[in-house]
């Protein structure tokens, strides 16, 4: 498994924005694709985005389609979470994740390998 260190969470006002990075510490066979997640309390945890190892292939959960754009720096083993437009409903713990493929994460065929810690976002109306 890849360590998966989040940084960037925080407070913000609605209409804000916000950058997640995620920092991968080694680049495994397995961690084809960089993803991130939210859970908030009541609700499960579900797929924001995902981004392909080559190509840079991004899918996207509707909720966050045109506000959110994801990218990574493969030289860096980093994926960022550009997060525009906020609203109060996107508060929760946001998780970046590693696996196999983008679009089986995104479809919710596979799960991801491995887990960052997760980080609070808050956005207050």
């Amino acid at each position: 498994q890849v360590q998966l260190l989040e940084s960037g969470g925080g407070l913000v006002q609605a209409g804000g924005s916000l950058r997640r990075s995620c920092a991968a510490s080694r680049r495994t066979a397995s961690a084809y694709a960089m993803s991130w997640f939210r859970s908030s309390p009541g609700k499960e945890r579900e797929f924001i985005a995902a981004i392909s190892w080559i190509g840079g292939r991004t899918y996207y959960a509707d909720s966050v389609k045109g506000r959110f754009t994801i990218s990574r720096d493969n030289a860096k083993n980093a994926a960022y979470l550009q997060m525009n437009s906020l609203k109060p409903e996107d508060t929760a713990v946001y998780y970046c994740a590693a696996g196999q493929s983008s679009r089986a994460i995104a479809t919710g065929e596979a799960r991801p390998d491995s887990w960052g810690r997760g980080t609070q976002v808050t956005v207050s109306s």
